[in-house]
Protein backbone atom coordinates (compact mmCIF):
# COMPACT_ATOMS: atom_id res chain seq x y z
CA UNK A 1 0.00 0.00 0.00
CA UNK A 2 1.15 3.52 -0.78
CA UNK A 3 1.69 6.14 1.88
CA UNK A 4 -1.20 8.37 0.77
CA UNK A 5 -3.67 5.50 0.81
CA UNK A 6 -2.72 4.47 4.34
CA UNK A 7 -2.73 8.07 5.56
CA UNK A 8 -6.19 8.71 4.11
CA UNK A 9 -7.57 5.52 5.63
CA UNK A 10 -6.09 6.40 9.01
CA UNK A 11 -7.62 9.88 8.84
CA UNK A 12 -11.04 8.38 8.05
CA UNK A 13 -10.65 5.87 10.89
CA UNK A 14 -9.80 8.63 13.38
CA UNK A 15 -12.76 10.67 12.12
CA UNK A 16 -15.07 7.70 12.75
CA UNK A 17 -13.62 7.46 16.26
CA UNK A 18 -14.64 11.10 16.86
CA UNK A 19 -11.04 12.23 17.28
CA UNK A 20 -11.06 16.02 17.17
CA UNK A 21 -8.15 16.53 14.75
CA UNK A 22 -8.05 13.33 12.68
CA UNK A 23 -5.79 14.50 9.83
CA UNK A 24 -3.31 16.29 12.07
CA UNK A 25 -3.05 13.34 14.44
CA UNK A 26 -2.55 10.93 11.56
CA UNK A 27 0.19 13.10 10.05
CA UNK A 28 2.00 13.45 13.37
CA UNK A 29 1.98 9.69 13.95
CA UNK A 30 3.14 8.95 10.39
CA UNK A 31 5.86 11.59 10.63
CA UNK A 32 7.11 10.08 13.89
CA UNK A 33 6.91 6.48 12.76
CA UNK A 34 8.46 7.01 9.33
CA UNK A 35 11.05 9.50 10.65
CA UNK A 36 10.24 12.25 8.20
CA UNK A 37 8.87 15.79 8.46
CA UNK A 38 5.17 16.25 7.84
CA UNK A 39 5.87 18.11 4.60
CA UNK A 40 7.83 15.09 3.38
CA UNK A 41 4.74 12.92 3.73
CA UNK A 42 3.17 14.89 0.90
CA UNK A 43 6.29 14.68 -1.21
CA UNK A 44 6.33 10.89 -0.85
CA UNK A 45 2.63 10.09 -1.28
CA UNK A 46 3.43 7.41 -3.86
CA UNK A 47 6.03 5.65 -1.71
CA UNK A 48 5.03 2.05 -0.93
CA UNK A 49 5.10 1.10 2.75
CA UNK A 50 6.77 -2.15 3.75
CA UNK A 51 5.06 -4.55 6.14
CA UNK A 52 7.30 -3.64 9.12
CA UNK A 53 6.41 0.04 8.57
CA UNK A 54 2.71 -0.82 8.42
CA UNK A 55 2.93 -2.92 11.56
CA UNK A 56 4.53 -0.09 13.49
CA UNK A 57 1.92 2.36 12.24
CA UNK A 58 -0.94 0.01 13.19
CA UNK A 59 0.28 -0.05 16.80
CA UNK A 60 0.48 3.73 17.00
CA UNK A 61 -2.95 4.11 15.42
CA UNK A 62 -4.38 1.57 17.88
CA UNK A 63 -3.02 3.55 20.82
CA UNK A 64 -4.44 6.82 19.50
CA UNK A 65 -7.82 5.23 18.82
CA UNK A 66 -7.95 4.18 22.48
CA UNK A 67 -7.58 7.80 23.50
CA UNK A 68 -3.88 8.05 24.27
CA UNK A 69 -2.70 11.58 23.41
CA UNK A 70 -0.44 11.94 20.40
CA UNK A 71 2.16 13.77 22.48
CA UNK A 72 2.60 10.78 24.80
CA UNK A 73 2.86 8.42 21.84
CA UNK A 74 5.55 10.42 20.03
CA UNK A 75 7.19 11.70 23.24
CA UNK A 76 7.31 15.40 22.35
CA UNK A 77 5.11 18.47 22.08
CA UNK A 78 5.81 21.82 20.42
CA UNK A 79 5.49 24.84 22.68
CA UNK A 80 6.43 28.46 22.01
CA UNK A 81 8.59 27.54 19.05
CA UNK A 82 10.51 24.76 20.79
CA UNK A 83 10.08 21.01 21.06
CA UNK A 84 9.62 19.72 24.61
CA UNK A 85 9.97 16.15 25.74
CA UNK A 86 6.87 14.79 27.46
CA UNK A 87 5.86 11.62 29.26
CA UNK A 88 2.81 10.48 31.24
CA UNK A 89 4.54 12.01 34.30
CA UNK A 90 3.78 15.53 33.04
CA UNK A 91 0.89 17.50 31.66
CA UNK A 92 1.03 18.01 27.91
CA UNK A 93 1.83 21.68 27.14
CA UNK A 94 -1.12 23.42 25.55
CA UNK A 95 -1.29 26.43 23.20
CA UNK A 96 -3.29 28.55 25.65
CA UNK A 97 -0.50 28.21 28.20
CA UNK A 98 1.80 30.11 25.84
CA UNK A 99 -0.10 33.22 26.95
CA UNK A 100 1.75 33.10 30.27
CA UNK A 101 5.09 33.21 28.44
CA UNK A 102 3.93 36.00 26.14
CA UNK A 103 2.77 38.15 29.05
CA UNK A 104 5.96 37.56 31.03
CA UNK A 105 8.16 38.50 28.09
CA UNK A 106 6.08 41.57 27.23
CA UNK A 107 6.49 42.79 30.81
CA UNK A 108 10.21 41.95 30.84
CA UNK A 109 10.77 44.16 27.79
CA UNK A 110 9.98 47.21 29.90
CA UNK A 111 11.82 45.85 32.94
CA UNK A 112 15.28 44.84 31.66
CA UNK A 113 16.58 44.60 35.23
CA UNK A 114 14.26 41.63 35.89
CA UNK A 115 16.45 38.52 35.90
CA UNK A 116 15.06 36.07 38.46
CA UNK A 117 12.28 33.60 37.60
CA UNK A 118 10.40 31.12 39.77
CA UNK A 119 8.28 28.41 38.11
CA UNK A 120 6.00 26.51 40.50
CA UNK A 121 4.64 23.10 39.49
CA UNK A 122 6.93 23.16 36.48
CA UNK A 123 6.06 19.83 34.82
CA UNK A 124 7.90 19.78 31.49
CA UNK A 125 9.45 23.12 32.41
CA UNK A 126 7.83 24.72 29.36
CA UNK A 127 6.87 27.95 31.12
CA UNK A 128 10.08 28.84 32.91
CA UNK A 129 12.39 27.48 30.23
CA UNK A 130 10.58 29.30 27.42
CA UNK A 131 10.95 32.59 29.30
CA UNK A 132 14.55 31.86 30.22
CA UNK A 133 15.40 31.11 26.59
CA UNK A 134 14.41 34.67 25.64
CA UNK A 135 16.09 36.40 28.61
CA UNK A 136 19.82 35.64 28.34
CA UNK A 137 20.74 37.36 31.62
CA UNK A 138 18.07 35.63 33.70
CA UNK A 139 18.18 32.62 36.01
CA UNK A 140 15.39 30.19 36.88
CA UNK A 141 14.34 28.06 39.82
CA UNK A 142 12.01 25.30 38.66
CA UNK A 143 9.93 23.43 41.27
CA UNK A 144 7.89 20.24 41.12
CA UNK A 145 6.72 17.69 43.66
CA UNK A 146 7.20 14.88 41.11
CA UNK A 147 10.74 13.54 40.67
CA UNK A 148 9.70 12.02 37.33
CA UNK A 149 8.43 15.39 36.13
CA UNK A 150 11.65 17.12 37.17
CA UNK A 151 13.65 14.52 35.25
CA UNK A 152 11.73 15.49 32.11
CA UNK A 153 12.24 19.21 32.82
CA UNK A 154 15.98 18.64 33.24
CA UNK A 155 16.16 16.90 29.86
CA UNK A 156 14.32 19.81 28.29
CA UNK A 157 16.71 22.30 29.88
CA UNK A 158 19.64 20.35 28.47
CA UNK A 159 18.18 20.18 24.97
CA UNK A 160 17.58 23.95 25.04
CA UNK A 161 21.11 24.65 26.30
CA UNK A 162 19.85 26.21 29.53
CA UNK A 163 21.04 23.81 32.24
CA UNK A 164 23.64 26.21 33.64
CA UNK A 165 20.98 28.84 34.36
CA UNK A 166 18.42 26.60 36.10
CA UNK A 167 18.15 25.14 39.58
CA UNK A 168 15.65 22.29 39.89
CA UNK A 169 13.99 21.79 43.28
CA UNK A 170 12.16 18.56 44.09
CA UNK A 171 9.61 19.77 46.59
CA UNK A 172 5.93 20.47 47.15
CA UNK A 173 5.44 24.08 46.05
CA UNK A 174 3.50 24.63 49.26
CA UNK A 175 6.75 24.29 51.22
CA UNK A 176 7.80 27.89 50.66
CA UNK A 177 10.49 27.87 53.34
CA UNK A 178 12.49 25.06 51.73
CA UNK A 179 12.02 26.39 48.22
CA UNK A 180 13.01 29.94 49.13
CA UNK A 181 16.14 28.59 50.81
CA UNK A 182 17.15 26.85 47.56
CA UNK A 183 16.11 29.94 45.61
CA UNK A 184 18.32 32.23 47.69
CA UNK A 185 21.23 29.81 47.40
CA UNK A 186 21.00 29.89 43.61
CA UNK A 187 19.95 33.50 43.02
CA UNK A 188 21.81 35.19 45.87
CA UNK A 189 18.55 36.87 46.92
CA UNK A 190 15.04 35.96 48.02
CA UNK A 191 13.15 38.47 45.89
CA UNK A 192 11.35 37.20 42.78
CA UNK A 193 11.02 39.26 39.60
CA UNK A 194 8.89 36.87 37.53
CA UNK A 195 6.70 34.22 39.14
CA UNK A 196 4.88 31.85 36.79
CA UNK A 197 2.82 28.74 37.31
CA UNK A 198 0.34 26.40 35.68
CA UNK A 199 -0.93 24.86 38.92
CA UNK A 200 -3.58 22.19 39.32
CA UNK A 201 -6.83 24.17 39.06
CA UNK A 202 -9.58 21.70 38.08
CA UNK A 203 -12.28 21.08 40.69
CA UNK A 204 -12.21 17.52 41.97
CA UNK A 205 -15.85 16.94 40.92
CA UNK A 206 -15.59 18.63 37.51
CA UNK A 207 -17.51 16.42 35.07
CA UNK A 208 -16.43 18.40 32.00
CA UNK A 209 -12.86 17.08 31.95
CA UNK A 210 -12.13 15.27 28.69
CA UNK A 211 -11.99 11.49 28.97
CA UNK A 212 -8.50 11.30 27.48
CA UNK A 213 -7.21 13.83 30.01
CA UNK A 214 -8.71 11.94 32.95
CA UNK A 215 -7.42 8.61 31.69
CA UNK A 216 -3.88 9.51 30.67
CA UNK A 217 -2.65 12.77 32.23
CA UNK A 218 -1.32 12.93 35.83
CA UNK A 219 -4.12 13.74 38.29
CA UNK A 220 -1.59 15.29 40.64
CA UNK A 221 -1.14 18.08 38.10
CA UNK A 222 -4.84 18.49 37.33
CA UNK A 223 -7.03 18.66 40.42
CA UNK A 224 -7.16 20.98 43.43
CA UNK A 225 -9.49 21.49 46.38
CA UNK A 226 -11.80 24.48 46.95
CA UNK A 227 -13.37 24.11 43.50
CA UNK A 228 -9.88 24.13 41.97
CA UNK A 229 -8.80 27.38 43.65
CA UNK A 230 -6.74 26.04 46.55
CA UNK A 231 -3.27 26.05 45.03
CA UNK A 232 -3.82 29.19 42.96
CA UNK A 233 -4.56 30.99 46.22
CA UNK A 234 -2.06 29.23 48.47
CA UNK A 235 0.93 29.63 46.18
CA UNK A 236 0.20 33.30 45.55
CA UNK A 237 -0.24 33.96 49.26
CA UNK A 238 2.99 32.11 50.14
CA UNK A 239 5.28 33.69 47.55
CA UNK A 240 3.68 37.08 47.07
CA UNK A 241 5.60 38.68 49.96
CA UNK A 242 8.86 37.77 48.18
CA UNK A 243 8.03 39.49 44.92
CA UNK A 244 10.46 42.32 44.17
CA UNK A 245 9.33 45.94 44.03
CA UNK A 246 9.10 45.67 40.24
CA UNK A 247 7.64 42.22 39.55
CA UNK A 248 4.92 40.17 37.90
CA UNK A 249 3.00 37.05 38.95
CA UNK A 250 1.24 35.02 36.25
CA UNK A 251 -0.80 31.87 36.86
CA UNK A 252 -2.93 29.88 34.46
CA UNK A 253 -6.43 29.19 35.77
CA UNK A 254 -9.77 27.76 34.72
CA UNK A 255 -12.18 29.69 32.52
CA UNK A 256 -14.68 30.17 35.38
CA UNK A 257 -12.16 31.28 38.00
CA UNK A 258 -11.27 34.78 36.78
CA UNK A 259 -13.62 36.79 38.97
CA UNK A 260 -12.76 34.90 42.16
CA UNK A 261 -9.02 35.10 41.53
CA UNK A 262 -9.06 38.79 40.64
CA UNK A 263 -10.90 39.54 43.89
CA UNK A 264 -8.44 37.37 45.80
CA UNK A 265 -5.40 39.09 44.26
CA UNK A 266 -6.76 42.48 45.27
CA UNK A 267 -7.55 41.24 48.78
CA UNK A 268 -3.96 40.17 49.39
CA UNK A 269 -2.65 43.71 49.05
CA UNK A 270 0.53 42.51 47.31
CA UNK A 271 -0.13 43.98 43.89
CA UNK A 272 -0.40 47.46 42.43
CA UNK A 273 -2.54 46.00 39.64
CA UNK A 274 -4.48 42.77 39.13
CA UNK A 275 -6.17 41.66 35.94
CA UNK A 276 -7.60 38.66 34.12
CA UNK A 277 -6.13 37.78 30.72
CA UNK A 278 -8.23 35.91 28.17
CA UNK A 279 -7.00 33.25 25.75
CA UNK A 280 -7.51 33.25 21.99
CA UNK A 281 -10.97 31.73 22.47
CA UNK A 282 -12.00 34.68 24.62
CA UNK A 283 -12.03 32.64 27.83
CA UNK A 284 -10.52 33.72 31.14
CA UNK A 285 -7.15 31.93 31.27
CA UNK A 286 -4.50 33.82 33.29
CA UNK A 287 -4.56 35.76 36.54
CA UNK A 288 -1.92 38.49 36.53
CA UNK A 289 -0.62 40.51 39.46
CA UNK A 290 1.90 43.31 38.96
CA UNK A 291 3.95 45.31 41.45
CA UNK A 292 5.09 48.78 40.38
CA UNK A 293 7.19 49.58 43.45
Amino acid sequence: MKLKEVLDKTTAFFRDKKIETPRLDAELLFSFSLKMDRIQLYMKFDQPLAEPELAKLRELVRRRAQGEPVAYIVGTKDFFGEKFKVSPAVLIPRPETEGVVEEALAWAKTHPEANTILDLGAGTGCLGLSILKKLPDAKLVSVDVSADALAIAKENAESLGLSDRVRFVHCDAGNAEEILKAYKDFMGQTTIDILVSNPPYIAEDDSAVEEGVKKFEPHLALYAKEDGLALLKNWTRSYGPYLSQQSICLMEMGMSQGSAMKDYYYSLGYFSESRVIKDLSGLDRIICGVKHG
